[in-house]
């Protein structure tokens, strides 16, 4: 079987030190994206589970899937939770969800949670999408924008780059620094165009690291340009797989002037975990499951 570049880990964690049990609100975000799904589960607004998996074919059975895998080995069940909020793509098609909300709402949260109640930008680069974020103290969303309907500058374009090149996705990051200068940027208007143009760019006998570095450079520019229109206000964070993507993380610092907030969690379960926390605030205010 040929090895497939693009794929990133998947993964579950769950806190073996704390026994869900003693907790008073037992909330759930799931977060079903185009590329990538996401469930977390919080105990009194604390992250206690999070699973981290590739979305399937359809976002029933992939809300079902990362949600059976975050309960694993913690003895729990749906019966256990107050509240579950689903977000992301498929939030409308998360069938135990009691209530969805936007992941731009969610991001925002949850990256409030991350990084901490001083941010006030955030940058969710998704699978399919990038979306620019203000946000006030509170995690409350204040503006956004969003980038237009292309794969180019998004996770999954940079996956399609993996696969063209032999190279891990993991690895993305690091070989784009294994070069004397920066090249000139690739096409970051769509990954199509931009796949053509690296396939030319090899036959012409740029190496791997090259080539991964004009498209970084690439996406970090295109990623830039949104920021600019939305207003980059300090501090600045990262969501989403890319944010893991140093090869593009770096460029962007550089463009911007400024170094992104470290984050504490896997920067692709903020939207969960921001979906969590609406539930914990829901449950709150009386909305919640009786059991």
């Amino acid at each position: 079987m040929a090895k497939e570049f693009w794929r990133w880990k998947e993964y579950n964690w769950h806190d073996e030190n704390r026994d869900w049990r003693e907790g008073k609100i037992v909330t759930s975000g799931v977060d079903v994206g185009s590329v990538s799904s996401q469930a977390v589960i919080m105990v009194d607004g604390e992250l206690y589970a999070f699973s981290n998996m590739r979305t399937g074919s359809n976002s029933p059975d992939s809300a079902h899937n990362a949600m059976n895998w975050a309960l694993e080995d913690t003895g729990m069940t749906l019966d256990d939770f107050n509240f579950v909020v689903g977000t992301g793509y498929g939030r409308v098609n998360v069938p135990f969800a009691d209530k969805a909300i936007t992941e731009i709402a969610c991001h925002a949260r949850g990256g409030n949670y991350m990084y901490g109640p001083t941010v006030r930008t955030i940058l969710d680069m998704g699978g399919q999408d990038c979306k620019a974020i203000l946000c006030d103290e509170r995690g409350k969303v204040t503006n956004f924008l969003m980038n237009d309907k292309c794969a180019a500058g998004t996770g999954r374009g940079m996956e399609v780059f993996a696969d063209l090149l032999g190279v891990s996705i993991e690895d993305v990051g690091d070989l784009s620094f294994d070069v004397e200068e920066e090249p000139p940027p690739v096409s970051s208007t769509c990954v199509v165009f931009a796949k053509s143009e690296a396939a030319s760019l090899l036959r012409e006998g740029w190496s791997q690291s090259k080539v991964l570095a004009a498209y970084c450079s690439a996406m970090a520019h295109r990623v830039f340009t949104l920021l600019e229109r939305v207003g980059v206000q300090k501090d600045f964070a990262i969501t989403g797989g890319i944010g893991k993507n140093s090869g593009v993380v770096k460029r962007l610092e550089q463009e911007l002037g400024l170094t992104a907030l470290t984050a504490k969690h896997d920067t692709q379960i903020a939207g969960a975990l921001g979906a969590a926390l609406f539930g914990k605030a829901l449950v709150e205010k009386g909305k919640g499951r009786k059991k």
